[in-house]
């Protein structure tokens, strides 16, 4: 059973920082590709950022290029999301997807339950 939790949400100031964590289980984690995809309140789904399996090429939304930072540890079958200069626009459900191979723009195949992000003074 594949199972994607996150972890690390919670209230912060605009101009903060934040770390989220998805622990993985139920799949060989270091073989495929994870992204985080966002969806705020009222809104719709918005994909944030994506990582390759092994690391080694990532990507990112125009809207958290410079400000964000997406990492896995396969070791520990986790992946991260660092979360800098946070802006109120960044409060949304964080979601942790698993992607059908090893690339991280390959279809997305499995979500975890999401974590809050809320930014607000």
């Amino acid at each position: 059973e594949v199972q994607l939790v996150e972890s690390g949400g919670g209230l912060v100031q605009p101009g903060g920082s934040l770390r989220l964590s998805c622990a993985a289980s139920g799949f060989t984690f270091s073989t495929y590709g994870t992204n985080w995809v966002r969806q705020a309140p009222g809104k719709g789904l918005d994909w944030v950022s994506g990582i390759n399996s092994g690391g080694g090429s990532t990507t990112y939304a125009d809207s958290v290029k410079g400000r964000f930072t997406i990492s896995r540890d396969n070791a520990k079958n986790t992946l991260y999301l660092q979360m800098n200069s946070l802006k109120p626009e960044d409060t949304a459900v964080y979601y942790c997807v698993k992607s059908l191979r090893g690339s991280q723009d390959e279809a997305l195949d499995a979500w975890g339950q999401g974590a809050m992000v809320t930014v607000s003074s």
